[in-house]
């Protein structure tokens, strides 16, 4: 959970929403330490184009104010378990 603003952010909630843009192949939602600020990092669909700005703008309209990720970070890879699951902790 990450606390923006006073309020409580799931992450799970964004990576969902996040996950319904169709340039967007996998994403990992956290909190950073800077001013409670939330970051997204995004694997991109093969041959498409997506800018964070692009990113941003989509997720505002589809979130609460304080909500969206006010920071994208594009990779090609995601640290992950041998189960599949997301190391967050190596992102942050």
């Amino acid at each position: 959970m990450i606390v923006r603003g006073g309020f409580n952010v799931y992450p799970r909630e964004l990576e969902e929403v996040t996950m319904t843009h169709r340039a967007v192949s996998l994403v990992a939602v956290v909190g950073v330490p800077h001013g409670e600020e939330i970051k997204a990092f995004v694997i991109k669909q093969d041959g498409t184009e997506l800018s964070g700005q692009e990113l941003v703008s989509w997720c505002k309209e589809r979130m609460a104010g304080y909500e969206y990720p006010r920071i994208v970070e594009f990779r090609t890879s995601i640290p992950m378990t041998s189960t599949g699951k997301i190391l967050k902790r190596e992102l942050a």
